[in-house]
Protein backbone atom coordinates (compact mmCIF):
# COMPACT_ATOMS: atom_id res chain seq x y z
CA UNK A 1 0.00 0.00 0.00
CA UNK A 2 2.96 2.81 0.63
CA UNK A 3 4.59 1.61 -2.85
CA UNK A 4 1.36 2.11 -3.96
CA UNK A 5 1.08 5.57 -2.90
CA UNK A 6 4.57 6.69 -3.40
CA UNK A 7 4.34 6.01 -7.09
CA UNK A 8 0.44 7.35 -7.14
CA UNK A 9 1.36 10.72 -5.40
CA UNK A 10 2.90 12.89 -8.16
CA UNK A 11 -0.79 12.58 -9.43
CA UNK A 12 -2.41 12.89 -6.59
CA UNK A 13 -0.58 15.75 -5.35
CA UNK A 14 -2.03 18.28 -8.30
CA UNK A 15 -5.44 17.21 -8.27
CA UNK A 16 -5.60 18.31 -4.19
CA UNK A 17 -4.14 21.49 -5.38
CA UNK A 18 -6.77 21.82 -8.06
CA UNK A 19 -9.90 20.53 -5.85
CA UNK A 20 -8.61 23.18 -2.94
CA UNK A 21 -8.35 26.07 -5.34
CA UNK A 22 -11.84 25.58 -7.07
CA UNK A 23 -13.29 25.08 -3.19
CA UNK A 24 -11.94 28.49 -2.28
CA UNK A 25 -13.10 30.18 -5.09
CA UNK A 26 -16.72 29.09 -4.96
CA UNK A 27 -16.55 30.50 -1.17
CA UNK A 28 -15.69 33.31 -2.35
CA UNK A 29 -17.92 33.69 -5.08
CA UNK A 30 -20.37 33.07 -2.06
CA UNK A 31 -19.13 35.70 0.11
CA UNK A 32 -19.30 38.62 -2.32
CA UNK A 33 -22.08 40.01 -3.13
CA UNK A 34 -23.94 40.36 -6.52
CA UNK A 35 -23.11 44.03 -7.52
CA UNK A 36 -25.86 46.49 -7.44
CA UNK A 37 -26.69 49.16 -10.67
CA UNK A 38 -23.84 51.80 -10.32
CA UNK A 39 -25.79 55.36 -10.70
CA UNK A 40 -22.81 58.32 -11.70
CA UNK A 41 -23.85 61.32 -9.81
CA UNK A 42 -25.89 63.73 -12.16
CA UNK A 43 -24.71 65.92 -14.49
CA UNK A 44 -23.53 69.42 -13.53
CA UNK A 45 -26.18 71.87 -16.38
CA UNK A 46 -25.24 74.84 -17.05
CA UNK A 47 -28.57 76.99 -15.52
CA UNK A 48 -29.02 78.54 -12.71
CA UNK A 49 -31.72 75.67 -11.56
CA UNK A 50 -32.86 72.56 -12.84
CA UNK A 51 -35.36 69.50 -12.11
CA UNK A 52 -35.83 66.50 -13.81
CA UNK A 53 -39.11 63.98 -12.33
CA UNK A 54 -40.79 60.87 -13.86
CA UNK A 55 -44.34 62.28 -15.22
CA UNK A 56 -46.46 59.25 -13.75
CA UNK A 57 -44.61 58.30 -10.45
CA UNK A 58 -43.73 62.24 -9.74
CA UNK A 59 -40.35 60.87 -8.48
CA UNK A 60 -37.30 63.50 -8.52
CA UNK A 61 -34.57 62.38 -10.07
CA UNK A 62 -32.51 65.46 -10.20
CA UNK A 63 -32.60 68.94 -8.62
CA UNK A 64 -30.43 72.22 -8.01
CA UNK A 65 -31.98 74.85 -6.77
CA UNK A 66 -35.43 73.95 -7.76
CA UNK A 67 -37.03 75.70 -5.92
CA UNK A 68 -35.36 79.30 -6.00
CA UNK A 69 -37.71 81.74 -7.39
CA UNK A 70 -37.24 83.37 -11.02
CA UNK A 71 -38.67 85.38 -13.71
CA UNK A 72 -40.16 82.88 -15.65
CA UNK A 73 -40.41 85.03 -19.31
CA UNK A 74 -42.95 82.77 -21.60
CA UNK A 75 -42.99 79.27 -19.67
CA UNK A 76 -45.39 81.88 -17.90
CA UNK A 77 -47.96 80.80 -20.75
CA UNK A 78 -47.91 76.98 -19.82
CA UNK A 79 -50.59 78.45 -17.07
CA UNK A 80 -52.26 80.32 -20.12
CA UNK A 81 -52.83 77.38 -22.27
CA UNK A 82 -53.41 74.78 -19.14
CA UNK A 83 -56.38 77.53 -18.31
CA UNK A 84 -57.74 77.36 -21.70
CA UNK A 85 -57.71 73.43 -21.44
CA UNK A 86 -59.31 73.39 -18.68
CA UNK A 87 -62.14 75.51 -19.67
CA UNK A 88 -62.34 73.33 -23.09
CA UNK A 89 -62.71 70.10 -21.00
CA UNK A 90 -65.27 71.30 -18.57
CA UNK A 91 -67.45 72.67 -21.50
CA UNK A 92 -67.01 76.53 -21.03
CA UNK A 93 -65.70 77.26 -24.78
CA UNK A 94 -65.11 75.35 -27.53
CA UNK A 95 -62.49 75.79 -29.87
CA UNK A 96 -64.04 77.20 -32.50
CA UNK A 97 -65.39 80.04 -30.43
CA UNK A 98 -64.39 83.30 -32.09
CA UNK A 99 -62.76 85.62 -29.65
CA UNK A 100 -62.47 89.47 -30.87
CA UNK A 101 -59.08 90.76 -30.57
CA UNK A 102 -58.78 94.17 -28.66
CA UNK A 103 -56.42 96.61 -29.36
CA UNK A 104 -54.43 95.99 -26.08
CA UNK A 105 -53.96 92.63 -27.32
CA UNK A 106 -53.05 93.56 -30.63
CA UNK A 107 -50.47 96.22 -29.10
CA UNK A 108 -48.45 93.67 -27.01
CA UNK A 109 -44.76 93.76 -27.67
CA UNK A 110 -42.56 90.72 -27.77
CA UNK A 111 -43.50 87.61 -29.45
CA UNK A 112 -46.40 87.98 -31.43
CA UNK A 113 -49.12 85.47 -33.64
CA UNK A 114 -49.81 88.28 -35.47
CA UNK A 115 -53.26 88.76 -34.87
CA UNK A 116 -54.95 92.19 -36.30
CA UNK A 117 -57.24 94.58 -33.67
CA UNK A 118 -61.42 94.37 -34.48
CA UNK A 119 -60.96 91.01 -35.98
CA UNK A 120 -62.18 87.29 -34.52
CA UNK A 121 -59.67 84.22 -34.31
CA UNK A 122 -60.64 81.28 -32.51
CA UNK A 123 -59.84 79.76 -29.71
CA UNK A 124 -58.34 76.59 -31.78
CA UNK A 125 -55.51 78.97 -33.23
CA UNK A 126 -54.91 80.89 -30.58
CA UNK A 127 -53.79 78.23 -28.18
CA UNK A 128 -52.10 77.38 -30.68
CA UNK A 129 -50.55 80.37 -31.49
CA UNK A 130 -49.86 80.67 -27.02
CA UNK A 131 -48.19 77.40 -27.50
CA UNK A 132 -46.06 76.94 -30.43
CA UNK A 133 -45.52 80.69 -31.81
CA UNK A 134 -45.40 81.84 -28.25
CA UNK A 135 -47.63 85.02 -28.96
CA UNK A 136 -47.86 87.74 -26.52
CA UNK A 137 -50.83 89.27 -28.64
CA UNK A 138 -52.45 85.84 -27.88
CA UNK A 139 -52.11 84.94 -24.66
CA UNK A 140 -53.81 88.80 -23.73
CA UNK A 141 -56.43 88.37 -26.07
CA UNK A 142 -57.14 84.72 -24.16
CA UNK A 143 -57.02 86.62 -21.09
CA UNK A 144 -59.91 89.18 -21.81
CA UNK A 145 -61.80 86.72 -23.53
CA UNK A 146 -61.99 84.82 -20.15
CA UNK A 147 -61.67 87.18 -17.25
CA UNK A 148 -62.37 90.30 -18.93
CA UNK A 149 -58.90 91.62 -18.39
CA UNK A 150 -55.12 90.31 -17.62
CA UNK A 151 -55.06 91.59 -14.19
CA UNK A 152 -58.53 89.26 -13.42
CA UNK A 153 -56.57 86.44 -15.15
CA UNK A 154 -53.50 86.76 -13.92
CA UNK A 155 -55.97 86.48 -10.63
CA UNK A 156 -57.29 83.25 -11.66
CA UNK A 157 -53.81 82.08 -12.73
CA UNK A 158 -52.55 82.36 -8.93
CA UNK A 159 -55.82 80.83 -7.69
CA UNK A 160 -55.05 77.72 -9.95
CA UNK A 161 -50.84 77.73 -8.73
CA UNK A 162 -52.58 77.48 -5.46
CA UNK A 163 -54.74 74.78 -6.07
CA UNK A 164 -51.94 73.24 -8.06
CA UNK A 165 -49.27 73.32 -4.76
CA UNK A 166 -47.17 75.96 -6.70
CA UNK A 167 -45.57 77.38 -3.21
CA UNK A 168 -42.75 79.29 -5.24
CA UNK A 169 -44.83 81.11 -8.51
CA UNK A 170 -46.76 84.15 -8.61
CA UNK A 171 -48.34 85.67 -11.67
CA UNK A 172 -49.08 89.21 -12.64
CA UNK A 173 -49.42 88.52 -16.51
CA UNK A 174 -50.31 86.10 -18.98
CA UNK A 175 -47.39 86.30 -21.19
CA UNK A 176 -44.42 86.61 -19.18
CA UNK A 177 -43.59 89.38 -20.16
CA UNK A 178 -40.90 91.21 -17.13
CA UNK A 179 -42.67 91.99 -13.89
CA UNK A 180 -40.89 92.34 -10.80
CA UNK A 181 -43.55 90.65 -9.01
CA UNK A 182 -43.94 87.82 -11.59
CA UNK A 183 -41.95 84.32 -10.62
CA UNK A 184 -41.67 80.58 -10.25
CA UNK A 185 -39.70 78.13 -10.17
CA UNK A 186 -38.52 75.07 -11.68
CA UNK A 187 -40.08 72.15 -9.96
CA UNK A 188 -43.56 74.65 -10.16
CA UNK A 189 -43.10 74.93 -13.63
CA UNK A 190 -42.19 70.38 -13.94
CA UNK A 191 -45.75 70.45 -11.92
CA UNK A 192 -47.69 72.31 -13.87
CA UNK A 193 -46.14 70.21 -16.88
CA UNK A 194 -47.59 67.44 -15.05
CA UNK A 195 -51.06 68.82 -15.10
CA UNK A 196 -51.05 69.73 -18.47
CA UNK A 197 -49.44 66.04 -19.32
CA UNK A 198 -52.23 63.99 -17.11
CA UNK A 199 -55.36 66.16 -17.52
CA UNK A 200 -55.55 66.98 -20.43
CA UNK A 201 -53.88 64.69 -22.26
CA UNK A 202 -56.61 65.38 -25.84
CA UNK A 203 -54.88 68.65 -26.17
CA UNK A 204 -50.90 67.98 -25.30
CA UNK A 205 -50.12 67.46 -28.89
CA UNK A 206 -50.12 70.36 -30.38
CA UNK A 207 -47.21 71.24 -27.92
CA UNK A 208 -45.10 68.73 -30.49
CA UNK A 209 -46.38 71.09 -33.51
CA UNK A 210 -43.28 72.22 -35.05
CA UNK A 211 -44.79 74.90 -37.22
CA UNK A 212 -47.90 77.29 -36.84
CA UNK A 213 -49.71 79.49 -39.74
CA UNK A 214 -51.69 82.09 -39.19
CA UNK A 215 -52.75 84.41 -41.73
CA UNK A 216 -49.68 83.61 -44.03
CA UNK A 217 -47.24 84.01 -41.68
CA UNK A 218 -45.45 80.61 -41.03
CA UNK A 219 -43.43 80.32 -37.38
CA UNK A 220 -41.21 77.86 -35.90
CA UNK A 221 -41.99 76.29 -32.44
CA UNK A 222 -38.49 76.93 -30.58
CA UNK A 223 -38.26 74.28 -28.71
CA UNK A 224 -35.14 72.30 -30.98
CA UNK A 225 -35.18 69.48 -29.32
CA UNK A 226 -38.33 68.55 -31.60
CA UNK A 227 -36.40 68.15 -34.44
CA UNK A 228 -33.65 66.57 -32.47
CA UNK A 229 -34.86 63.99 -30.20
CA UNK A 230 -38.21 61.93 -32.09
CA UNK A 231 -39.10 61.24 -28.30
CA UNK A 232 -39.25 64.71 -26.87
CA UNK A 233 -42.87 65.61 -27.90
CA UNK A 234 -43.51 69.28 -25.14
CA UNK A 235 -43.51 71.85 -23.56
CA UNK A 236 -42.61 75.28 -23.55
CA UNK A 237 -39.54 78.11 -24.20
CA UNK A 238 -39.24 81.48 -22.70
CA UNK A 239 -36.64 84.23 -22.97
CA UNK A 240 -36.21 87.49 -22.02
CA UNK A 241 -33.35 89.53 -20.94
CA UNK A 242 -33.74 89.28 -17.27
CA UNK A 243 -34.55 85.50 -17.47
CA UNK A 244 -32.20 84.30 -20.11
CA UNK A 245 -32.89 81.19 -21.72
CA UNK A 246 -35.48 78.41 -20.29
CA UNK A 247 -37.23 74.85 -21.10
CA UNK A 248 -39.67 72.66 -20.18
CA UNK A 249 -39.34 69.90 -22.01
CA UNK A 250 -40.76 66.12 -22.02
CA UNK A 251 -40.36 62.86 -23.80
CA UNK A 252 -41.59 59.36 -23.76
CA UNK A 253 -39.46 56.18 -23.77
CA UNK A 254 -40.42 52.83 -23.58
CA UNK A 255 -43.97 54.17 -21.88
CA UNK A 256 -41.83 56.20 -19.36
CA UNK A 257 -42.00 59.87 -19.28
CA UNK A 258 -39.67 62.22 -17.76
CA UNK A 259 -40.29 66.11 -17.74
CA UNK A 260 -37.30 68.34 -17.30
CA UNK A 261 -36.79 72.22 -16.42
CA UNK A 262 -33.78 74.38 -17.15
CA UNK A 263 -33.76 77.71 -15.93
CA UNK A 264 -31.42 80.88 -16.81
CA UNK A 265 -29.26 79.28 -19.51
CA UNK A 266 -27.33 81.36 -21.81
CA UNK A 267 -28.30 80.77 -25.04
CA UNK A 268 -31.24 78.79 -27.22
CA UNK A 269 -28.63 76.15 -28.02
CA UNK A 270 -27.70 76.05 -23.94
CA UNK A 271 -31.02 75.15 -23.05
CA UNK A 272 -31.74 72.37 -25.66
CA UNK A 273 -28.12 70.71 -24.81
CA UNK A 274 -28.58 71.21 -21.20
CA UNK A 275 -32.14 69.57 -21.29
CA UNK A 276 -30.39 66.84 -23.32
CA UNK A 277 -28.22 66.10 -20.78
CA UNK A 278 -30.84 65.65 -18.22
CA UNK A 279 -32.91 63.51 -20.14
CA UNK A 280 -30.20 61.49 -21.31
CA UNK A 281 -29.17 60.62 -17.57
CA UNK A 282 -33.01 60.19 -16.35
CA UNK A 283 -33.36 57.44 -19.36
CA UNK A 284 -30.04 55.71 -19.13
CA UNK A 285 -29.76 54.85 -15.41
CA UNK A 286 -34.09 54.39 -14.39
CA UNK A 287 -37.03 52.80 -15.41
CA UNK A 288 -40.76 53.58 -14.55
CA UNK A 289 -43.17 50.42 -13.99
CA UNK A 290 -46.54 49.99 -13.71
CA UNK A 291 -46.94 47.86 -10.40
CA UNK A 292 -50.29 48.28 -9.51
CA UNK A 293 -53.97 49.06 -12.31
CA UNK A 294 -56.30 51.86 -11.09
CA UNK A 295 -59.41 49.23 -9.96
CA UNK A 296 -57.27 46.22 -9.80
CA UNK A 297 -58.79 43.66 -6.98
CA UNK A 298 -55.51 43.52 -4.45
CA UNK A 299 -57.32 41.46 -1.71
CA UNK A 300 -60.38 40.22 -0.21
CA UNK A 301 -60.62 41.35 3.45
CA UNK A 302 -64.01 40.05 5.60
CA UNK A 303 -66.61 42.48 6.18
CA UNK A 304 -68.75 41.96 9.02
CA UNK A 305 -72.54 42.72 9.23
CA UNK A 306 -72.73 43.35 5.28
CA UNK A 307 -74.75 41.85 2.77
CA UNK A 308 -71.87 40.15 1.82
CA UNK A 309 -69.10 38.58 3.70
CA UNK A 310 -66.25 40.01 1.53
CA UNK A 311 -64.73 43.26 0.77
CA UNK A 312 -62.94 43.82 -2.53
CA UNK A 313 -59.61 46.25 -1.94
CA UNK A 314 -57.37 47.47 -4.10
CA UNK A 315 -56.09 51.13 -5.38
CA UNK A 316 -58.18 54.10 -7.23
CA UNK A 317 -55.05 55.53 -9.20
CA UNK A 318 -52.23 53.67 -11.23
CA UNK A 319 -49.57 53.12 -9.00
CA UNK A 320 -46.39 53.95 -10.75
CA UNK A 321 -42.94 53.54 -9.21
CA UNK A 322 -39.41 54.90 -10.34
CA UNK A 323 -36.32 52.90 -9.65
CA UNK A 324 -32.45 52.57 -10.44
CA UNK A 325 -32.40 49.96 -14.00
CA UNK A 326 -31.90 46.26 -12.77
CA UNK A 327 -33.11 46.90 -9.68
CA UNK A 328 -36.83 45.91 -9.91
CA UNK A 329 -36.81 42.30 -8.76
CA UNK A 330 -35.90 44.31 -5.57
CA UNK A 331 -39.45 45.64 -5.13
CA UNK A 332 -42.23 44.53 -2.69
CA UNK A 333 -45.47 45.23 -1.58
CA UNK A 334 -47.58 44.99 1.76
CA UNK A 335 -50.96 45.55 1.74
CA UNK A 336 -51.82 46.50 5.67
CA UNK A 337 -55.74 46.45 5.54
CA UNK A 338 -57.56 47.66 8.44
CA UNK A 339 -58.54 43.94 10.31
CA UNK A 340 -62.09 45.35 11.46
CA UNK A 341 -64.23 46.03 8.85
CA UNK A 342 -67.74 46.76 9.24
CA UNK A 343 -70.96 47.86 6.76
CA UNK A 344 -72.12 49.85 5.84
CA UNK A 345 -68.72 51.27 3.31
CA UNK A 346 -68.98 53.59 0.43
CA UNK A 347 -66.86 52.92 -2.78
CA UNK A 348 -63.39 55.12 -2.20
CA UNK A 349 -63.60 54.53 1.82
CA UNK A 350 -59.83 54.06 2.72
CA UNK A 351 -59.44 50.61 4.25
CA UNK A 352 -55.60 50.25 4.71
CA UNK A 353 -52.45 51.19 2.67
CA UNK A 354 -50.25 49.80 -0.02
CA UNK A 355 -46.46 50.04 1.26
CA UNK A 356 -43.85 49.64 -1.39
CA UNK A 357 -40.13 48.71 -0.72
CA UNK A 358 -37.29 48.88 -2.59
CA UNK A 359 -34.92 46.26 -0.38
CA UNK A 360 -34.93 47.29 2.81
CA UNK A 361 -36.04 51.50 2.17
CA UNK A 362 -40.07 52.50 1.46
CA UNK A 363 -40.07 53.81 -1.45
CA UNK A 364 -44.06 54.40 -2.06
CA UNK A 365 -47.46 54.23 -0.01
CA UNK A 366 -50.58 54.58 -1.64
CA UNK A 367 -53.96 54.30 -0.33
CA UNK A 368 -55.69 51.20 -0.32
CA UNK A 369 -60.04 51.59 -1.11
CA UNK A 370 -63.08 49.70 -1.13
CA UNK A 371 -63.73 49.11 -5.11
CA UNK A 372 -67.07 48.71 -4.17
CA UNK A 373 -70.21 49.63 -1.56
CA UNK A 374 -71.33 47.56 0.48
CA UNK A 375 -74.72 48.19 2.79
CA UNK A 376 -75.54 46.51 5.91
CA UNK A 377 -77.65 43.01 5.92
CA UNK A 378 -80.67 42.16 7.94
CA UNK A 379 -81.01 42.10 11.16
CA UNK A 380 -79.80 38.49 11.35
CA UNK A 381 -77.17 38.75 9.48
CA UNK A 382 -76.13 41.63 11.87
CA UNK A 383 -76.98 39.70 14.67
CA UNK A 384 -74.95 36.00 12.94
CA UNK A 385 -71.46 38.23 12.57
CA UNK A 386 -71.52 39.63 15.60
CA UNK A 387 -71.13 36.21 17.03
CA UNK A 388 -69.06 35.11 15.09
CA UNK A 389 -66.93 38.09 15.49
CA UNK A 390 -66.83 38.14 19.38
CA UNK A 391 -65.44 34.37 18.71
CA UNK A 392 -63.25 35.11 16.25
CA UNK A 393 -61.83 38.08 18.41
CA UNK A 394 -61.92 35.74 21.14
CA UNK A 395 -59.79 33.21 19.60
CA UNK A 396 -57.18 35.65 18.27
CA UNK A 397 -56.82 37.37 22.00
CA UNK A 398 -55.79 33.29 22.83
CA UNK A 399 -53.55 32.55 20.33
CA UNK A 400 -52.97 36.29 19.14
Amino acid sequence: MRVLFRKLRPLLLPAMLLSLVLMTAQALAQAVPTPQTMIPAPPQIAAKSWFLMDANSGRVLVEHNADERLPPASLTKLMTAYLVERELDRGNISMDDMVRVSENAWRTGGSKMFIEVDTEVSIRDLLYGIIIASGNDASVAVAEHLAGGEAPFADLMNQHATRLGLHNTNFTNSTGLPHPEQYSSARDMALLSQYIINDYPEHYAVYAEKYFTYSDIRQPNRNRLLWRDPTVDGLKTGWTTEAGYGLVASAMRDDMRLISVVMGTSSEESRAQETQKLLSYGFRYYETLNLYEQGAVLNTPRIWGGERNELRVGVDENVFMTVPRARNQELGARLDINQDISAPVNQGDRVGTLEVRLGDDIVGEQALVALESIEEGNIFKQLFDQVRRFFSNLIGGWFG
